[in-house]
């Protein structure tokens, strides 16, 4: 059997292709197939089959409720990182502001995302995220045009606790897309699974996504 994706005679795109995550929540559904099973197990044999396939949705329904807990408490680490470095951003400013004539739009936008760190639902978390990126982006900008500051020992070090809760970030934001991965596939898992994720109107959830101002930022010349 040939390779359903061959390399070797299959046309690549000369345009190229950019990805894209599809910001759509897929509601799980399931057929009459599906329907029938859920009723058949009361019959084969009498109650004890019924009997058991409650215990098997039971377990799925507790499965999920622990997945979404386990999705919970990864936001919520994102949304620790994020705090922490809106706090270290709050410091870079000030001590940038002491040298140099900083943005004081700068100032007014950190104190507004120090005073409301935590972010509720994907969307809103993705949208905090972008906005703390662009201060970032302000405050990195000002740094690098006043190479004399880098000479100062606290300047400096925030910068870099900065640079470090910037990865420690982007590790959490991959450790929550797998959660995410792993919900979306298995509310599909039929039976049992797919069966309960449906009677419990579940959908599919959206992972983090880059802004569109960072996928064009990450396409500029740097050097």
């Amino acid at each position: 059997m040939a390779n359903e994706l061959d390399e070797m005679t299959d046309v690549a795109p000369e345009e190229g292709n950019d990805t894209k995550v599809i910001a759509k929540q897929i509601p799980v559904t399931v057929g009459v197939g599906s329907k029938v099973f859920n009723v058949i197990w009361w019959f084969l044999p009498p109650i004890i089959g019924g009997i058991i396939w409650l215990i098997m949705k039971a377990k799925a329904k507790n499965y999920f409720q622990q997945l979404q807990q386990k999705i919970q408490h990864d936001a919520s680490q994102i949304d620790n990182y994020l705090e922490q470095r809106v706090q270290i951003l709050q410091n870079c400013a000030r001590l940038l502001d002491k040298a140099i004539d900083l943005d004081k739009e700068t100032f007014t936008q950190i104190a507004k995302y120090r005073s409301n760190a935590s972010a509720e639902g994907d969307s809103a978390r993705m949208e905090y995220s972008e906005k703390v990126e662009n201060i970032a982006r302000s405050v990195n900008i000002a740094f690098e045009n006043y190479p004399e500051l880098r000479s100062h020992s606290e300047l400096a070090d925030a910068m870099q606790q900065n640079s470090y809760l910037q990865r420690e970030i982007t590790a959490a934001r991959e450790v929550y897309n797998d959660t995410v991965n792993t919900w979306n596939r298995d509310i599909f898992v039929w039976p049992t699974k797919q069966i309960v994720a449906a009677k419990a109107g579940y959908t599919t959830r959206i992972p983090f996504a880059a802004s569109r101002e960072t996928k064009d930022a990450a396409r500029s010349v740097f050097f």
